[in-house]
């Protein structure tokens, strides 16, 4: 009977241990790659949260910017569309490609304040 019942504790704490990381993933953002037809690298992963308490950014059109006439509207945010929404694959007028996009509103950010990853495989991680 005690056999039976270690066996059961120890598949109870195993069960619960792997329930962890999935509980500490809710947190992480994956950047919407779907826009894409050829991916040369997996999507960007980053702690969405986290990100941004460490930046200090707390308006979220910071990021989830909207542009009307070449001017960035402070007032407004794309939050809930998808950047494919104004940025195609392909360089369109004055908007940049969505690849371009994406590097130049995340990376660009991080080149000025000289903080964050800057080399592609620090944030497309394999």
């Amino acid at each position: 009977m005690k056999k039976y019942l270690m066996l059961a504790l120890i598949l109870l704490s195993l069960l619960a241990f792997s329930m962890l990381p999935a509980a500490s993933q809710e947190e992480i953002e994956v950047l919407d790659d779907q826009a894409f037809s050829k991916k040369q690298r997996p999507p960007a992963v980053f702690k969405h949260d986290e990100h941004n308490e460490k930046a200090e950014i707390e308006e979220c059109n910071e990021c989830h910017h909207v542009y009307e006439n070449g001017v960035k509207l402070e007032d407004e945010s794309s939050e809930d569309q998808p950047c494919s929404d104004c940025h195609s694959e392909k360089e369109s007028g004055d908007q940049p490609r969505l690849v371009r996009a994406f590097h130049l509103n995340c990376k660009g950010c991080h080149q000025s304040l000289k903080k964050g990853p800057i080399m592609c495989g620090e944030c497309h991680v394999r």
